[in-house]
């Protein structure tokens, strides 16, 4: 069984037990979050899609810790005008772990 959620902006394909990092999420390390946005579920070869949800479905993640990303440099450069900048961002992070999907 597995099922597509959304969080942060971005989709997610996750099955029970599955460890991801998702977009900054608002919770402490160890607490228990329910994401109510689930999009499809996939259960013993039947697929449940959502208009635009699945009703009733969640699925229930562990927080596991956050964390930034890797170091991305964008560089801005204009020839003949001496115009150069060099800017860094590390974009933040929560590990997830899914612990069951409940529909």
């Amino acid at each position: 069984m597995y099922a597509i959620i959304e969080t942060g902006g971005k989709q997610y394909k996750v099955t029970e037990g599955d460890t991801l990092e998702v977009e900054l999420l608002d919770a402490q390390e160890g607490a228990t979050v329910e994401i109510g946005k689930v999009l499809a579920v996939v259960k013993d070869g039947q697929v449940i899609v959502g208009k635009p949800l699945v009703e009733g479905a969640k699925a229930v993640v562990k927080v596991l810790g956050h964390g930034k990303g890797e170091k991305v440099l964008i560089y801005k450069y204009k020839p003949k005008k001496n115009f150069r900048r060099l800017r860094g961002h590390r974009q933040p992070y929560t590990k997830i772990a899914v612990e069951k999907i409940v529909l």
